[in-house]
């Protein structure tokens, strides 16, 4: 390996690689049985009443005509079942409630409370309670108990709290 090589591979963790291309999964609303239903059901709704009473506003509409949910752009999902109740194609149903299916990590190179400056931020948020403290720095996820809302995501003030679909 050469100098140039292994100073190179040393600072790439610090660069900003914003332009890079990132495939992201897709996170669907928390109220269906079957992942194929989307695509088979909502490309012919017309109505597309789930994204309208989405108080929230977290609910879009993809070009292949199929609900997805983006966590990182407003508050996050209360799981009010309005979704589920506008749904006229039955692919949304309150009665299949589950956690939204997603995985939430916190970057600790970027957390101010991993860099020992005292932020709530994510925590605060949390209606689960699912981010534990190792005293007062520190903040991980509890897996268990965390239902990826994504109400820490946004309100994280160094995009250090990420949410990717499972």
């Amino acid at each position: 390996m050469k100098r140039r090589e292994l100073f190179s591979s040393f600072t790439s963790a610090f660069r900003d690689d914003s332009n890079a291309e990132v495939k992201e999964s897709v996170i669907r609303p928390p109220y269906y049985a079957e992942l194929e239903s989307f695509s088979k059901l909502c490309v012919e709704c017309e109505d597309k009443s789930c994204v309208s009473v989405c108080e929230e506003e977290i609910i879009f509409i993809m070009n292949d005509g199929t609900p997805m949910l983006d966590l990182t752009t407003s508050t996050g999902c209360t799981f009010c079942d309005e979704c589920a109740l506008a749904c006229e194609a039955d692919v949304l149903q309150v009665d299949k409630i589950r956690q939204i299916d997603a995985l939430i990590e916190i970057d600790i190179l970027k957390c101010l409370s991993w860099q020992q400056t005292m932020c709530f931020s994510c925590k605060d948020p949390c209606l689960e309670n699912a981010i534990d403290f190792l005293g007062m720095f520190r903040p991980t996820i509890n897996q268990d108990k965390c239902t990826s809302c994504g109400f820490c995501v946004y309100k994280c003030p160094t995009n250090a709290i990420t949410i990717k679909g499972v």
